[in-house]
């Protein structure tokens, strides 16, 4: 439980956490450096987390890219259980995932954030990106009211023996949840029942960067502002 002193930054922390759940592709890797050196300013998490993300980072920069990039795409675009579209764990093709997207875009508008065209409100990097935005205990209660789904998301990822387990326990962490693994129902096989409606076509993997294709772009202010998705 979070207490009512006010906490250190987190907005740094989030935005490395932000990129590290975006595809693995050269501008990430060139920017290890700079990314291992904002976690350390900043300081907002355990040391052995960390020593983590740290670990994550320097393998995904010194691998063979090819694999890296290989491996992103069958963890996040191939399974319901790890998914990076929040409301795909909620609402998953529904009808009611509509009203849930366009409250959250209101939510982003009221703090003066627009999403870029083809960006989706509950893609976990652009969420991370609003949170960062936000005063810390105000971006720690926006992350909470996601926790069931950063608990589930994470359980799968453990389960898999995945190092981005360690992205999503330092998100909880940050919102003063415990990173402890949940029972998640087995993982469906993949077939035509993981096909997305067109109208969500950018939920699953035609919506997913690619090498040599343009990367999902950033949440952007209404009024030109010093703040803003990248690293300072």
């Amino acid at each position: 439980m979070q207490d009512s002193s006010p906490q250190r930054p987190i907005a740094y922390t989030l935005r490395v956490l932000a990129a590290l759940l975006r595809y693995p592709d050269a501008a990430l890797r060139a920017a290890v450096p700079e990314l291992q050196e904002a976690l350390d300013r900043e300081a907002a998490l355990p040391l052995p987390r960390v020593l983590e993300l740290h670990a994550l980072l320097q393998r995904l920069q010194r691998e063979d890219a090819f694999i890296t990039e290989a491996e992103f795409v069958e963890l996040f675009d191939r399974g319901r259980s790890t998914a990076l579209h929040l409301f795909e764990h909620v609402h998953g093709d529904s009808r009611d995932r509509g009203p849930a997207m366009v409250d959250l875009t209101q939510t982003y508008e009221r703090a003066g954030l627009l999403l870029d065209p083809g960006e989706l409100p509950d893609h976990l990097p652009v969420v991370l990106e609003f949170a960062s935005t936000q005063p810390p205990q105000s971006a720690a209660a926006f992350l909470a009211e996601f926790a069931h789904i950063l608990r589930a998301i994470f359980s799968a990822l453990q389960r898999r023996n995945s190092a981005y387990a360690s992205v999503l326990a330092a998100l909880l962490e940050l919102a003063g949840e415990r990173a402890e693994a949940v029972e998640i129902p087995p993982e469906p096989a993949l077939d035509d029942s993981w096909a997305e409606p067109e109208v969500f076509a950018g939920c699953a993997s035609p919506g997913q960067s690619r090498p040599g294709e343009a990367q999902p772009v950033h949440i952007v202010r209404k009024q030109p502002s010093n703040a803003s998705g990248a690293l300072a």
